[in-house]
C-alpha cells in the first residue's frame, strides 16, 4: 500500500521556556490533542485511526513535532487536521489540569523513580548553569505545579504559527499535487513572526564539575559528560556515530554521556 508520513515541526522546545516556567513545551504537546472548534477532545487520533493511520508527537530541547502515517490517498486528512490545530486549538482549564497531572505522573515514573534518569538530569543541570539546557525537557516538578492555563495560551500564540513551523512529507505523493493543497490549508493563516531564538550562553567552564547524587538503587553508577560543539561537519558526524561503537553512549544535541 502506498504510504505517506505528514509532519509539522515547530521551532520550539524546552530551550524556549523561561526559568520558573519549565515543562510548557511538553504540556502544550499534550494539549494539542484536546480538540478545536471542528474536532472534539481525543477526536484527532480517532479520525487518523479510522483512516487506517497512526499518529504521535514528541518534544525535544529545540523543537516539537507532530506526525501522521497513513495511506497516501488520505493525506488530505492530515493536512486538514494539522492546519486546524495550528491556529484553532481549544485550551480549556479542565483539560489543562488533567494533562498537567498526566505530565507530572510521567515525570515521577520516568525520572524520579529511575535513579539513572535522576543522575542524568543532575549531570545536565550541573553542566549547563545559565542557558536553558540546564532544565529537563519535561520540566521541574515545582514548575509544573505552578503552570497556569494563561501561561499555555501565551506560549501557543507566540510559537504556533506558520513563520515558526515547517512541514515534512515523505512517501508516495506528487509535489505538484500536494503543495497546492498545503498552501490552500495553511496559506490563509496570518504568517505571524518567528520568535527570536537567541538564548544566554554559559561562560567558559574553568574546571571540572562534579556532583554526587544519593538515590536508593541496587548498584552504584557513574556518568561522565563532555561538552562538544555539534555542527554540520565531518567531526559532528563522527560524534553521532559513537553510540554504534559504545552502546551506552548518547550524543543528541550538544552534550552527552559516555
Amino acid at each position: 500500500m502506498p504510504l505517506v508520513t505528514f509532519q509539522v515541526w515547530y521551532r520550539v522546545g524546552s530551550r524556549n521556556e523561561a526559568w520558573g516556567k519549565t515543562g510548557l513545551s511538553h504540556v502544550l504537546e499534550h494539549m494539542m490533542f484536546k480538540g478545536t472548534g471542528r474536532t472534539g477532545p481525543l477526536e484527532f487520533s480517532r479520525i487518523i485511526q479510522e483512516n487506517g493511520g497512526n499518529d504521535n508527537a514528541f518534544t525535544s530541547r529545540d523543537y516539537t513535532a507532530y506526525f501522521e502515517n497513513l495511506s497516501s490517498d488520505r493525506v488530505q486528512v492530515s493536512i486538514d487536521l494539522e492546519s486546524d490545530r495550528m491556529q484553532n486549538l481549544n485550551l480549556r482549564e479542565e483539560d489543562f489540569r488533567t494533562e498537567r497531572m498526566v505530565v507530572m505522573e510521567e515525570r515521577r515514573l520516568r525520572t524520579e523513580d529511575n535513579p539513572a534518569a535522576v543522575l542524568q538530569e543532575q549531570l545536565e543541570a550541573t553542566a549547563f548553569q545559565t542557558q536553558p539546557y540546564h532544565w529537563p525537557i519535561i520540566g521541574w516538578m515545582s514548575d509544573l505545579e505552578r503552570l497556569t492555563l494563561e501561561d499555555l495560551k501565551k506560549y501557543y500564540r507566540l510559537y504556533y504559527n506558520p513563520a515558526n513551523a515547517f512541514i515534512v512529507v515523505v512517501g508516495d505523493f506528487r509535489k505538484d499535487d500536494l503543495l497546492p493543497r498545503i498552501e490552500k490549508a495553511f496559506g490563509s493563516f496570518p504568517r505571524g513572526e518567528a520568535p527570536i531564538q537567541e538564548k544566554s550562553v554559559d561562560p567558559p567552564q574553568i574546571g571540572e564539575r562534579r556532583i554526587f547524587v544519593k538515590k536508593e538503587a541496587q548498584l552504584p553508577s557513574i556518568v561522565i559528560g563532555y561538552k562538544v560543539r555539534i555542527s554540520a561537519t565531518r567531526t559532528a558526524m563522527s560524534l553521532r556515530s559513537l553510540p554504534r561503537c559504545f552502546p551506552e553512549a548518547r550524543v543528541p544535541g550538544s552534550t552527552r554521556v559516555l
